[in-house]
This record gives C-alpha cells, sequence and structure tokens, in this order.
C-alpha cells in the first residue's frame, strides 16, 4: 500500500498508540509480517540474546470513563447541530459506569534497582502496574512521573537489585538506512524480536507540539508500545511509539521517539516526577506554499503566529499575529514544529533573540522565556450570503451571529463571517471547512460578508490571499486561491 501524499490522521492512522486494550473475550487478527525487513548476514542473535533480559512485558489495569464522545471527524457544524439533542440521544454524549480495563505494553529497564521506561499512554490512568522478566519472575511497580506531550513514562520496581539493564546510545547521529532491531510485546506475545532500517528521522504525525520521531520498517505492532528500538551495539536509540496502518497490523512504518528525547525526560521525571518546558504563548502554524505566495516568501519555511496569548511572554517581547518566527538565537525554524521544541528546551527566565519575517522585512525580538504550566498547554447582522465572497473563493457565507458562535465553541462576542458551505469545484475544497470563521482577510478584519468581499474586490489579480480564520476555537492562517473573476 502506497502512503498518499496527504492524509488525515484521524482517520486514516489506525492503531496509531500501540498499547492493547484486553477484552476478556476479546480476538485478534494477526497480519503477516512484510518481507522487507533487513538482516545481516550473521544475523542478531548475539545482540537479542545481550538485550532480551532487560526489555519487560508490562500489564496495566485502569479505570476508563464510560462517556461516549462525539467523533472528531465531523464537520464543526455536524457537532453544533448535534449538540441540540439531549444527552445519550442516538448514542451521543451518552454517561455510562465507568469500567476497568486491562492493557499490554512494553518496556526496557535502564537501572539495576529497577528504573523502567514506558510510554506515557501504557500506564495512563493505571491503578496497577505488573512487570513481567523474560526470566519468568513478576514485580508490581509504581508510577514515578508520566509526561503526555511526549508520551514518556518512568517506572519504579521497589526493593529489588542486580536487574539486567540496556544503556541508551546517541540518538542525534542515526542515518537514514541504519539497521535497528525492535524487541516487545505484539498482541501479548512476549519476547519478539523483529529487524528493519531507519526509514526516516525527524518525522511529524500530527500527534502533538513535539513530534521528531524515528521512522523504521522493523516490524511493530499493538503491545509493542514502550519497547526498546537498537542500534546494531544494543543500544537503545528509540523507544516504539505509534504506527502508521490501515489495518491496525504492521505495514513498516512505526514511529520510535528519539533517545535523547526520551532520556531529557527520564531525567526531569526522575528528579522532579514532572517536566519543565520553556513557553513562549504563541499558538503557530505551518508556512504552505499558498501562505509563502501570500505572504512573499520565497520558500515555505519558518512557524507562522496564528495567535499571541494574553500577558505571554511573547506579547512582553513584541511578538504579533502574522509574524513569520524565522530562527531562535542560532536555532533556525525551518518548519512548524521545530519551534516548540527549541523553546520546550530553554530554561525559564532566558532571554532569547527571536528573528521574525513582519511585512516583509526581517527584525530581531529580545524575548524573556516563560515556564509551561499545564494549563496553558490548554488552551452581527443576519442571514447575508455574500454572493461576491462566494464566487471569489468558492464557499458560501453569513455573519456569525452570537447564537452561531456559541454552538461553534467561540464566544459570544466573536465576530467574523462563518462559512456555511465549500462548492464541490472551489479551489479551497482542501483549505476552508464548513463552520470556520474567517475574522480576517489580507491583515483587515471583517465582520461581515460585504466587507469580505470588499477585501477580495481590492486584491486585483492576486491569485491568493492571506486569510485568519477560527476554526473549533484554534486560530489559524490559510492562502486562499482567489477564483479570476
Amino acid at each position: 500500500m502506497a502512503l498518499q501524499a496527504k492524509f488525515n490522521p484521524k482517520k486514516t492512522l489506525k492503531a496509531f498508540l500501540l498499547a492493547t486494550a484486553m477484552a476478556s473475550s476479546g480476538l485478534y487478527t494477526i497480519t503477516a509480517t512484510p518481507a522487507w525487513a533487513y538482516v545481516p548476514p550473521e544475523g542478531f542473535a548475539d545482540l537479542v540474546e545481550q538485550v532480551s533480559p532487560a526489555v519487560v512485558y508490562i500489564e496495566v489495569t485502569s479505570t476508563q470513563s464510560g462517556t461516549i464522545t462525539q467523533d472528531p471527524s465531523a464537520s464543526p457544524f455536524d457537532e453544533f447541530l448535534k449538540r441540540f439533542d439531549q444527552p445519550g440521544q442516538n448514542g451521543q454524549n451518552g454517561q455510562q459506569p465507568d469500567r476497568e480495563s486491562r492493557g499490554l505494553g512494553s518496556g526496557f529497564i535502564i537501572s539495576s534497582n529497577g528504573e523502567i521506561v514506558t510510554n506515557h499512554h501504557v500506564v495512563e490512568n493505571a491503578t496497577k502496574v505488573t512487570i513481567k522478566l523474560q526470566d519468568g519472575r513478576e514485580f508490581a511497580a509504581n508510577v514515578v512521573g508520566s509526561d503526555k506531550a511526549t508520551d514518556v513514562a518512568l517506572l519504579k520496581i521497589d526493593n529489588v537489585k542486580d536487574l539486567p539493564v540496556v544503556p541508551f546510545g546517541p540518538s542525534d547521529s542515526l542515518r537514514v538506512g541504519d539497521a535497528v532491531v525492535a524487541v516487545g510485546n505484539p498482541f501479548g506475545l512476549g519476547g519478539t524480536v523483529t529487524a528493519g532500517i531507519i526509514s526516516a528521522l525527524g518525522r511529524d504525525i500530527n500527534f502533538g507540539p513535539y513530534d521528531s520521531y524515528i521512522q523504521t520498517d522493523a516490524a511493530i505492532n499493538r503491545g509493542n508500545s514502550g519497547g526498546p528500538l537498537f542500534n546494531t551495539k544494543g543500544e537503545v536509540i528509540g523507544m516504539n511509539s505509534a504506527i502508521f496502518s490501515p489495518t491496525g497490523g504492521s505495514v513498516g512504518i512505526g514511529f520510535s521517539i528519539p533517545a535523547d528525547k526520551v532520556q531529557n525526560i527520564v531525567d526531569q521525571l526522575r528528579s522532579t516526577g514532572t517536566v519543565s518546558r520553556g513557553w513562549l504563548g504563541v499558538q503557530i502554524q505551518q508556512i504552505t506554499p499558498d501562505i509563502a505566495a501570500a505572504i512573499g516568501l520565497a520558500t515555505p519555511k519558518g512557524a507562522m503566529v496564528a495567535d499571541v496569548m494574553p500577558d505571554s511572554p511573547a506579547m512582553a517581547g513584541g511578538v504579533k499575529k502574522g509574524d513569520v518566527i524565522l530562527a531562535v538565537n542560532d536555532s533556525d525554524v525551518t518548519k512548524m514544529h521545530d519551534l516548540p521544541t527549541i523553546i520546550a528546551a530553554i530554561p525559564a527566565d532566558t532571554t532569547v533573540t527571536l528573528t521574525v519575517l513582519r511585512d516583509g522585512k526581517t527584525i530581531d525580538l529580545d524575548v524573556k522565556i516563560g515556564r509551561l504550566s499545564p494549563e496553558k498547554m490548554q488552551l452581527a447582522s443576519t442571514q447575508d450570503q455574500g454572493p461576491q465572497a462566494a464566487d471569489l473563493l468558492g464557499v458560501t457565507v453569513q455573519t456569525l451571529t452570537p447564537d452561531i458562535a456559541l454552538q461553534l465553541g467561540l464566544s459570544d462576542t466573536d465576530t467574523g463571517v462563518v462559512i456555511t458551505s465549500v462548492m464541490p469545484k472551489s479551489r479551497n475544497t482542501d483549505k476552508l471547512l464548513p463552520g470556520d470563521v474567517i475574522q480576517e482577510a489580507a491583515g483587515q478584519v471583517v465582520t461581515t460578508p460585504a466587507e469580505l468581499a470588499t477585501v477580495l474586490q481590492r486584491m486585483g489579480n492576486n491569485p491568493a490571499v492571506l486569510l485568519r480564520i477560527n476554526r473549533r476555537g484554534t486560530p489559524l492562517y490559510v492562502g486562499a486561491e482567489i477564483n479570476p473573476s
């Protein structure tokens, strides 16, 4: 199967998180392993014999909420219409009793006194964690700390010594094509070894702000979560966390968290049980070719500031909506996900220099980085249809009313122009969605379809316009194409 150039991870990526939820009568269909796994002539037997004793099998008991949630792929209009239903009607938003569930995962021992690393999603909401070693011994383990943002957790077995361990190796010197070995507990089978190569580095899979995965074709499946990815020296260079799979089984596209990142998080969890990160206080988005063309950027690079949070370091430092952050000190921001990773590694109260593109000019801003807290991570007239705006953008629109704003999860004081439909042959079908609220066009605030049409008509022969929209409470910039008049 070929991976399409564009895909919706919520719809396409099945079994992304690999820990296996175990029902009492659960059955599994195990897909045949693809035949592309790389094995050197001498094999990996010596390596496997060396590292396997330190790879563990994790059983987790947890409590799951009985709440039935909405389909996250539904359009904004679908969602707010469903909210008029009574709770529990048609299976929407129903509340059922909390239930106990069991899951399986993998992990690896990093200290002889019982420290074990695994994924956050393996032990999330755990009420009981059992560690099983290759030699048959079982231990109860405690969760020392867990970081959802990077999907890393540290466990500890008490009152043990002389356990087998595996060392971390460097992940910053890896190369595409390097041979790797994965060891783990797929489908609860325990002690399973697969081999392959590194397929890509720095992969962003749209799972969080700090995505930078190692991609491998070594077969990994459900239950491999938290298991180690080894280099040929027997060093852990990654922790298996996710797969791309239309079937639920391995198709040769797996993702591992780099060891350098795992080590940094583990060190903080060991010391304080939590993770401290630098905070800038902006919402950002990727620079697409359309946006680059709209703002006069030669090539798509940097991170565009979609919004600046009130009372944030960015606001105090003079960062504005629409700025494109190109570098932090000497670290280039070549793509959007570079920025959160760079900022997260900077200690609070450190002053940095941001290189910013604003109105076609490059400027430097000095910003004092803050400390990221969990709270900071979460963060009209009537039915005029605006035919002119519809013709130019290929959409139908109306003024955002307080009632519609509330139904879309916005404040009743928000203003703008809400998209009610996107024409099938519009050039913007992959950029704009029903329920998107256009709040600015070409840097100008728009509150009615007539105002939007006026701005678009002033664009002359420009092929694109930069729109600032609000999508389900998230501000975004979109480089929308203008239909020729």
